[in-house]
């Protein structure tokens, strides 16, 4: 539990928009970040397990900051930041990909958006631990290499009979407005 703590600790030493705004209501109210930030997170649970709109609130959590740390880490100049952010919208999306598929019978789990707001919290954790970096490392990853060839090879066919297909389209669209001998 020290582990944690001291994590946690160092979190609220960083310099980002998260403490930035608790530094701001700590000068405010003279109440410390760390009590603040617990607080916070204990209202944040609450409503996630009680709250109306839980669903939303945690997608927004899933999605705003990602994205805005996402468009941070393309216009720094280091190429770090954007393989960071790269992994956790693999892992997003295909999380995505399976909660739409098992959503119906999930939401109804009591701590539901709770689980899914703390697995989204994992895998934009900054550090050694990053779920995302875990999960594509320990599960994407190794299914990728051992399936990409064939996965491949269907979408290059796949591609090739669109494009067969919008040609034929586009062929028959040109017969149907050229011309004819009559119209002379």
């Amino acid at each position: 539990m020290d582990g944690l703590r001291q994590r946690f600790e160092r979190f609220l030493e960083q310099r980002n928009l998260a403490t930035e705004a608790l530094g701001a209501i700590e000068a405010r109210t003279g109440v410390e970040k760390r009590y603040l930030a617990a607080g916070a997170a204990a209202l944040l649970s609450l409503y996630l397990l009680f709250g109306y709109g839980a669903s939303l609130l945690c997608n927004v959590i899933g999605f705003a900051y990602p994205a805005y740390a996402s468009i941070k880490a393309i216009e720094s100049p280091s190429k770090e930041d954007d393989t960071v952010w790269l992994t956790y919208w693999v892992v997003y999306g295909l999380f995505g990909l399976a909660e739409f598929f098992s959503d119906l019978l999930l939401s109804w789990f009591p701590f539901y958006y709770v689980g899914k707001c703390a697995f989204l919290l994992f895998c934009m954790m900054p550090g050694p631990w990053n779920g995302a970096h875990v999960l594509y490392h320990r599960v994407v990853r190794p299914l990728f290499l051992k399936h990409h060839e064939a996965v491949d090879s269907v979408v290059s066919e796949l591609s090739r009979r669109a494009l067969d297909a919008a040609a034929g389209v586009a062929r028959d669209a040109k017969a149907s407005t050229a011309p004819t001998p009559k119209d002379h």
